[in-house]
């Protein structure tokens, strides 16, 4: 089966999970994103969102396919551009950095190594741009479908920077990972390998297994 990493624009934003391209918990304060759901407009929101960040800043997402089907998505920018993130108690992101808002890695492809791809093709848009520090999100050590789980981010290479019972915030610092430059060309290169979708798991169990 093919595998590929694509950038997210405009034109494949519907091949987000439908709950993920009707979901503005990120890109929107609470009081707006209240309002915009309760009008139905949370799609509109989230791409015209999408095309502000484009405009403004460049490429904020990533979106992993397997022979054509979409699998997994992982969205990221500037703190100013995430304005839900003001809400947790361990905000606010460093101003150096960048934040991972959310992820996706299909149940059928959990374990496959998928998450860590995506983080990885974070890393290189990030070095490449030569003006950021650190990426850093905010894990969830409760189940929910907005925060990324503390033990994901662990395993793709966060560290805790800034403790909390419940939602801690994570950093990953950027330096640290000028050597996986070799490993990220590698693993891009490995998208166009097999990959063989394991048994769905039950929605209970972490979906975030990278």
């Amino acid at each position: 089966m093919a595998r590929k990493v694509v950038r997210l624009t405009l034109d494949n934003l519907d091949d987000l999970p439908v709950a993920c391209r009707d979901c503005v918990f990120w890109e929107r304060n609470p009081v707006t994103r209240g309002r915009v759901s309760a009008c139905g407009e949370a799609a509109n929101e989230k791409e015209a969102w999408v095309s502000h960040v484009l405009l403004e800043w460049g490429s904020c997402g990533r979106i992993a396919y397997v022979d054509g089907e979409p699998v997994g998505y992982v969205l990221y920018a500037p703190p100013v551009h995430l304005p839900g993130a003001a809400s947790f108690p361990t905000a606010p992101v460093s101003h150096d950095a960048v934040l991972l808002a959310t992820a996706y890695i299909d149940p059928g492809y959990a374990g496959q190594g998928l998450g860590r791809v995506l983080m990885q093709a974070v890393a290189k848009d990030l070095l490449k741009r030569g003006d950021v520090r650190a990426i850093e999100a905010f894990g969830s050590n409760r189940k929910t479908s907005c925060v990324l789980p503390t033990d994901f981010l662990l395993r793709v290479g966060f560290k805790t920077h800034r403790a909390h019972p419940v939602h801690p915030r994570m950093r990953l610092e950027l330096k640290s990972v000028l050597t996986w430059r070799e490993d990220i060309e590698a693993a891009l290169e490995r998208l166009m390998g097999v990959v063989r979708p394991v048994k769905v798991r039950p929605a209970s169990q972490n979906q975030f297994r990278p």
